[in-house]
């Protein structure tokens, strides 16, 4: 990969990781994506599955929908998609469908990981489209959210154990 290509993934990760942060801030998961066409970002997307009710409400789908309104197609054709951490089955399933030409993501997902770490369903010839995938772009900060958004969440629950355990 050459250095242009390093730096503008780095630049759009970071803009993920806006998103990421945009979830986080709302008590979601904080995973946040991008997807990139022609070297503009055309949609963001990040986890909204708490706030919809709606499982399937992860930050690609959230992404990959709003650009097939931008794209005013059902294929990604040509497209890049930035997310956080590593999609799971059924995220990675949905970027086959769409034929999204290449993934980058920041910190792998080792529980439930599909471009990879699990398994590797996006460059499965099995499937009638493979992508280009980049793993591990600012990875570090991108596990250092996670783990902070979780380990805050532990704290909270603690907190919220304690105060109920007060006042019985």
């Amino acid at each position: 990969m050459n250095s242009d290509t390093h730096e503008q993934d780095q630049m759009f990760m970071r803009a993920a990781m806006v998103e990421a942060k945009r979830a986080a801030s709302v008590g979601e998961i904080p995973v946040g994506a991008i997807l990139v066409y022609n070297g503009e970002i055309i949609a963001r997307g990040c986890n909204q599955s708490i706030t919809l009710n709606d499982p399937s409400a992860h930050a690609e789908m959230q992404a990959i929908r709003a650009a097939g309104d931008v794209l005013n197609n059902y294929r990604m054709l040509d497209c890049t998609l930035y997310v956080t951490l590593e999609p799971c089955p059924m995220c990675a399933g949905l970027l086959v469908h769409s034929r999204i030409k290449r993934l980058v993501f920041g910190a792998r997902d080792e529980k439930t990981g599909a471009c990879g770490s699990v398994f590797n369903l996006v460059q499965s010839e099995q499937l009638n489209h493979q992508l280009e995938i980049t793993a591990g772009v600012l990875a570090q900060e991108c596990s250092e959210n996670l783990s902070a958004f979780f380990k805050q969440r532990r704290a909270d629950k603690k907190k919220q154990k304690q105060a109920k355990q007060q006042g019985s």
